[in-house]
């Protein structure tokens, strides 16, 4: 069972940028934009891009695995609907699949396993 609801994969389906937060080995936070992908086959987000093994983030996760990613958007203006994903949990460091997920890619991404799942506005 996925530790996402159907509505939650759909919308994640439908994304491809979100924002990604790590801290930084001084305990400062750290949030950029990223590509993401919802991997079905292992109820993952796998998350990479360009030069991807040498952006802060990367370093980062190398001393805290610890992330999240919001995924939002405005679905309407008015009235006024906002919705999204936040994920929450640790990632592991992958040498390779990242230029699965565009082309141009690093190899290197993240895979994110989801521990904490929040969702508001997708229904």
């Amino acid at each position: 069972m996925s530790v996402f609801s159907p509505s939650e994969i759909k919308y994640l389906q439908t994304q491809r940028l979100g924002r990604i937060a790590t801290v930084g080995p001084n305990g400062q936070p750290h949030v950029v934009p990223v590509v993401f992908r919802y991997n079905p086959g292992l109820d993952t987000i796998d998350i990479g891009g360009h030069d991807f093994s040498k952006r802060k983030k990367f370093r980062d996760v190398q001393t805290n695995p610890n992330i999240a990613i919001v995924v939002d958007d405005i679905a309407s203006l008015n009235p006024w609907k906002v919705r999204g994903v936040e994920i929450r949990g640790q990632v592991e460091v992958l040498p390779s699949g990242g230029t699965e997920l565009l082309p141009g890619f690093a190899p290197q991404m993240f895979r994110l396993r989801p521990k904490r799942v929040i969702s508001w506005g997708l229904n």
